[in-house]
Formats: C-alpha cells, structure tokens, sequence
C-alpha cells in the first residue's frame, strides 16, 4: 500500500462537476492499493498518517500530528500510484490491487482513520476527479506499507 501525504491549507474533489470531498487545514492523501495488500496494511498506514509529525509547533519546527492540530484528511483512492513503466513508455498496473478488492481495503483505511478521530473526506472510488489543493510548505510525504522507502 503506497500513500502520497500532502500537508494542505485546503483541498478539494470535483466529479463531474460536483464537490464530492472538501478540507481546510490538514492533509490529502493519494492511497494506491497493490494486490497483496491487507486489512492489516490499511490500518498501519492510517495509524502512521494520523500520528506523523509534519504540522508546526509553536516553534515553528515539524512537531505535531494531525490529531494533535485536529486537521482533516482527504483521501483519494489512486491505482496510478503502482503505474510500472521498466517495459516501456505506457505504464503497466499489473501490481494494483483489482477494484474490487482495492475498495474494501480503501474503505478500512478510511475506517480506521476516521476511529482515531481524524475528520475525513472522501473522493468516489473508480472516478475521474478533479482534485485541487494549496500545498502548505509545500510538505509531500510518501509512506509505503512495504517500508520500501
């Protein structure tokens, strides 16, 4: 499981037309989900989303969470974040979870997110949307399940 974080002013999810998902301060979310992921996977991502220290303390240093700040989360669902191109020019997604399995696992870390008391958005899963934020810093974090970075 791949998250891209962004610390946001404010961020927003447009399908056709309409604001489906909507945030002030806090943090959007990218979350692609491989096929070998787990229920198991989502909740440790949600649990290192909601307690990462990216938000600034009266110091102006890094050192609150989004629990602590009370900030929101949008969470986009994202398959793109598996895109594999070693084999040529157009991206394969052979390591993205099918949808079916994806949401249920989507679905959990938006759960699990939200029992931590973290205020949550949404986009709609299989969409085309269009998503707009203000990058605050700009702070871009990537978390993978796998630990791979």
């Amino acid at each position: 499981m791949r998250a891209v974080i962004q610390r946001v002013r404010q961020a927003r999810v447009t399908v056709e037309g309409h604001v489906v998902g909507e945030i002030g301060a806090g943090v959007l979310v990218l979350l692609g989900i491989a096929n070998a992921d787990s229920i198991k996977a989502a909740r440790y991502l949600a649990e290192k989303t909601a307690q990462m220290r990216i938000f600034a303390d009266a110091g102006g240093k890094m050192n609150l969470s989004l629990l602590q700040t009370g900030g929101s989360a949008l969470v986009v669902s994202q398959f793109t974040l598996y895109a594999d191109l070693r084999r040529g020019r157009r991206p394969g997604f052979e390591r993205s979870a099918p949808p079916t399995v994806a949401n249920g696992i989507y679905e959990e870390y938006v759960k699990c997110l939200k029992s931590l008391g973290i205020p949550v958005h949404t986009g709609t899963f299989q969409a085309h949307m269009i998503v707009e934020l203000a990058n605050d810093g700009p702070v871009t974090i990537l978390i993978d399940s796998e630990k791979t970075f």
